[in-house]
């Protein structure tokens, strides 16, 4: 398999699937003569076009809407956001329409719309640009929720997005866009709502998605020098979310802990954790940790957002206490 970053992976989709389909187009600010604001589109403007690679104004609404009405006539739209944080500007749209229409029409409409761009935090970009926001979108009905965490994953569900027939919430990482990984060749899909078992392990489960897999497989490293095999499962879809695998994972190993950048309270892993108390509680012999960013907005200053974010030493205390080692 060829070695391609996650930037790399995300152009070949996207690339691919323009070349396949004639009603995949891609919309948004700076994705044509800018090449992207993070390059991902790079190349695709010379070779499909300014009428399938198509710049709009700094007006996100109107970039979801244009998305919106672009699948209620046939095509298949990717809408860019430049940063998931912009998306709250369309969140009238995404959740008022593109996640409701199919269902208010009985079916007779379909909304294949990819809303796309990085999310999370990077490196020191403050507040407003340093939010992990896939909670609000998986709060919806209707709307689907993807994050993957690694090149291979990026290519294949980004693919499988743009052929579904809902409306889907694509949520990229800034800091990802450089990794490097192993992506197969040729025509390959990743199926929605289909977790992984990323590191096979028996002692404890720890539960991860977007850049806190890196996390996690970083920490189940370190345990495995001292006897202790952690496995790691990336959901990689939240919506729908691949419960079963994530079920049968804590029946293996007992214990469990969810890691995620997101913030405590409603987040990602408090819905996780509900469904593995509901479904397996008899089988858990410690309670579910999850480890989060602080319940703050995101400093600017460099030490600090260091302590807000989960870290290995956070993780491991969390591991820790489920194994009781303390």
């Amino acid at each position: 398999m060829a070695v391609v970053t996650y930037r790399e992976a995300l152009n070949q989709a996207l690339r691919e699937e323009m070349e396949r389909d004639p009603n995949v187009f891609i919309v948004g600010e700076e994705v044509g003569y800018y090449q992207g604001a993070y390059k991902v589109t790079q190349g695709l403007l010379d070779q499909f076009g300014e009428w399938r690679v198509r710049d709009t104004p700094i007006a996100e609404e109107v970039i979801a809407g244009i998305g919106i009405g672009a699948a209620l006539v046939g095509l298949r739209p990717i809408a860019e956001m430049m940063t998931f944080n912009f998306s709250l500007l369309a969140l009238d749209q995404i959740v008022n329409n593109a996640a409701k229409i199919r269902y208010m029409s009985g079916g007779q409409f379909k909304v294949p719309v990819v809303f796309r761009g990085p999310g999370g935090a990077a490196h020191q970009l403050g507040a407003q640009h340093s939010q992990s926001l896939e909670s609000y979108y998986a709060y919806v009905p209707g709307l689907k929720v993807v994050l993957p965490a690694t090149p291979k994953d990026a290519k294949g569900l980004l693919k499988s997005a743009i052929r579904d027939d809902d409306p889907v919430v694509f949520i990229e990482s800034e800091v990802l866009y450089g990794t490097r990984g192993e992506v197969p060749e040729g025509e390959y899909t990743i199926p929605l709502g289909q977790a992984e078992v990323k590191r096979p392990g028996k002692d404890v489960t720890l539960i991860a998605h977007s850049k806190t897999v890196l996390l996690a497989l970083q920490v189940a490293e370190s345990l495995a020098a001292e006897g202790i095999e952690a496995e790691v499962v990336d959901p990689r879809t939240l919506r729908p979310l691949d419960s079963d695998l994530l079920l049968e994972s804590v029946r293996k190993t007992h214990r469990c802990v969810i890691v995620e950048e997101g913030w405590p309270f409603c987040g990602i892993g408090a819905q996780i954790a509900t469904t593995l108390y509901s479904e397996a509680f008899d089988t858990l012999d410690a309670p579910i940790e999850r480890v989060t960013s602080a319940d703050v907005p995101m400093p600017y200053a460099k030490p600090l957002e260091a302590a807000v974010v989960p870290d290995t030493k956070r993780v491991r205390a969390a591991i820790d206490k489920v194994l009781y080692r303390q």
